[in-house]
């Protein structure tokens, strides 16, 4: 069966460009204009990504995408931002709501079909070779069922903090720098800066309370997980 995307634009000449790019790659495309009409099609029924423009008639991208986070059932549904090449400070935004990738306008129909197998690639097969249930002491991140426990009580965490959670976990005891996480956790082509990583490790070391002690800060390299 093949994927669906739901495309968040009222523009119509980019509604027919991400067709095109969506129709090349063999996906099932649905449409919404506006911010809350994306979100009751996707209360209605989850799809397996969002196309979503950054600015909307009635809310912006961020907004949608930040609302998006913040529900259980929606937390870990893929989200690729559409953008004009002038708002870098709203692409950083939206990269902390949790966003997956970025496309700037203008765009070619291969660029955008290319990044959304890119990020549903990385969405179905994340950890998928690696042990499904990482533990050190009183912290649990249990990878399948994408659920954090530190003393047996659930930490809320967002996507990007719990990719680079299992990241760290998963080479404990191994530095590894800001550029490396930033490949693995947002992609290697994402226009981010390395603080965006300093900022994600310390809102999930304050989740976690005692166990965010796990985390060591290298001075000038990066972060390794250490029981």
């Amino acid at each position: 069966m093949s994927k669906r995307i739901l495309v968040v634009d009222d523009e119509p000449d980019v509604l027919e460009l991400v067709r095109l790019s969506l129709d090349r790659e063999g996906f099932t495309m649905e449409t919404a204009e506006t911010g809350s009409e994306a979100l009751e099609k996707i209360a209605r029924r989850i799809p397996d990504l969002v196309v979503l423009d950054l600015m909307l008639p009635d809310m912006s991208g961020t907004q949608v995408c930040g609302l998006l986070r913040s529900q259980a059932e929606t937390a870990d549904l893929p989200v690729v931002m559409l953008t004009a090449r002038s708002e870098e400070a709203d692409r950083v935004v939206g990269f902390e709501l949790g966003a997956d990738d970025y496309v700037t306008k203008p765009f070619s129909p291969r660029e955008l079909g290319l990044r959304v197998k890119a990020v549903l690639r990385r969405s179905d097969g994340s950890h998928g070779s690696e042990k499904q249930i990482l533990e050190a002491g009183v912290l649990v991140l249990d990878l399948d069922r994408h659920r954090c426990t530190v003393e047996a009580v659930e930490v809320e965490l967002t996507p990007k903090e719990f990719n680079l959670l299992a990241s760290l976990m998963g080479r404990r005891g191994r530095v590894q720098s800001r550029e490396q996480l930033l490949d693995e956790c947002w992609g290697s082509d994402i226009m981010v800066t390395l603080r965006t990583v300093d900022t994600h490790m310390k809102r999930l070391r304050e989740k976690l309370g005692t166990a965010g002690d796990y985390i060591d800060t290298v001075r000038g390299v990066g972060y390794r997980f250490v029981d």
